[in-house]
């Protein structure tokens, strides 16, 4: 009697563990840098533990695929923007816009629009910004100067006119502007700078033989025509920090990770001597890519109140300003912008500049498919092998091959009220496509 006594005694006494876990998987080093910033909000929520999970990029979109496949997504996770449109028509991700219209702190008018438009699928909420990126020019100061220009360009027409004198200038085996063929992000953005769409008929043809891509591939393929860039791929380059700084090339289209970079190699001489500019458009600034990754709450997840409070306090501007500080990725809110560490920073405003210009892709999930079509084929066309005419036609029929089987089902869904929907020619698709 005595020992059963005893026994209901310590099974009183011990404590049931407490609290949920919230499974988060992130990737590269936003996982490494927010795997200390969650310990604060532990320490916020103690009944809350938050188990981060670090996924190469180059692992991450098949880990997914399987683990939906498996039913093993996590509760929380870091999608890039252009893999929203995928997982959002797998019908794997939660909306949002009930968790925003009850929060204090997620205030979508205080994001840019551009960025925050990338999350709504359909007309659903389905992410939160995280951070953003999109692509600008760095430039020579002093080069430019020594060219006759005293600013950066803002139209193609004058970005035109300072190649040409850099050129001039620079002589043989020296360029004026670096833009590796083997990358998509320059052609893409100059290309959502005009006023045609990429894919056309709802999204289910591309659009590649209209004006606006017109104009875009012979503005690209003018500059090696022309002789200011060279016909180089990024694996033919040995370091472009170290081209940029003894003057290989004066012009440089990239992202805001490369700020550090730069000032970490920067020559002390050449210190002041570069910056950074918003992209030229055809009349002006233009648009520029919507890049960066946003946080969403997979649909099956268990803790979504829990994972919603981390989505916040990851949301907080002050813990976007100490994202930034240690990482360097720019945040998608304004008030962030506001810190002194973003609002002093020369190099950075540019990029908030172009900020309230970006644009959404397509909203696809073959849109990944469809940049690398874009790519080669204008890579071909640079490399001198491939007329400008052709190979917009070529493209137009490639992106149509892709995006047949979503053609098929839309004409399906149309003409049967009963008909299969976008959700399960995408699942089929992505069926196809995991490993």
């Amino acid at each position: 009697m005595l020992l059963i006594v005893g026994s209901l005694l310590l099974s009183a006494c011990r404590k049931e563990p407490e609290g949920v876990t919230v499974r988060f998987w992130a990737m590269g080093r936003e996982a490494e840098v927010v795997t200390g910033l969650v310990r604060e909000f532990e320490a916020e929520n103690p009944g809350i533990h938050v188990d981060v999970q670090n996924i190469p990029w180059t692992a991450a979109h098949e880990k997914l695929l399987t683990a939906f496949a498996a039913e093993g997504l996590p509760d929380v996770c870091q999608l890039g923007n252009t893999w929203i449109p995928e997982f959002a028509e797998l019908n794997t991700l939660t909306p949002l816009q009930p968790y925003v219209a009850q929060s204090k702190v997620v205030d979508p008018a205080d994001y840019f629009q551009g960025i925050w438009d990338t999350n709504v699928i359909h007309g659903e909420l389905v992410g939160v910004p995280w951070y953003v990126d999109t692509r600008l020019l760095y430039y020579r100061k002093d080069l430019l100067a020594k060219a006759g220009y005293d600013h950066p360009p803002r139209t193609w027409a004058e970005w035109s006119d300072m190649m040409a004198a850099i050129k001039k200038m620079q002589g043989p085996n020296r360029y004026a502007v670096l833009m590796p063929i083997n990358e998509f992000e320059q052609q893409l953005s100059f290309a959502l700078q005009q006023p045609d769409p990429l894919l056309r008929d709802e999204d289910t043809r591309g659009n590649f033989s209209s004006p606006g891509f017109r104009r875009t591939l012979g503005f690209y393929e003018n500059m090696f025509a022309q002789g200011w860039a060279p016909r180089m791929s990024e694996t033919q380059i040995s370091n472009v920090w170290d081209e940029f700084f003894r003057g290989f090339n004066v012009f440089y289209v990239s992202g805001p990770w490369n700020i550090r970079e730069f000032k970490k190699l920067q020559p002390k001489e050449l210190e002041g001597q570069w910056g950074t500019a918003a992209l030229p458009g055809p009349d002006g600034p233009g648009a520029g890519i919507a890049g960066g990754t946003s946080l969403v709450i997979f649909r099956d997840s268990k803790q979504k109140e829990a994972s919603w409070k981390l989505i916040e306090f990851l949301s907080r501007p002050a813990i976007q300003e100490s994202f930034h500080s240690i990482i360097g990725d720019l945040p998608p809110r304004r008030s962030t912008w506001e810190y002194p560490s973003l609002a002093n920073d020369p190099l950075a405003q540019p990029f908030r500049d172009q900020l309230e210009r970006v644009k959404s892709t397509p909203k696809v999930l073959e849109w990944e498919r469809i940049a690398q079509e874009m790519r080669i084929t204008t890579e071909q066309v640079v490399r001198g092998g491939l007329d400008q005419d052709q190979a917009v036609k070529e493209l137009d029929a490639r992106v149509d091959k892709v995006l047949a089987k979503r053609r098929w089902m839309h004409e399906q869904h149309r003409q049967d009220s009963s008909g299969v929907s976008d959700k399960q020619h995408s699942s089929a698709v992505a069926t196809e496509a995991a490993p």
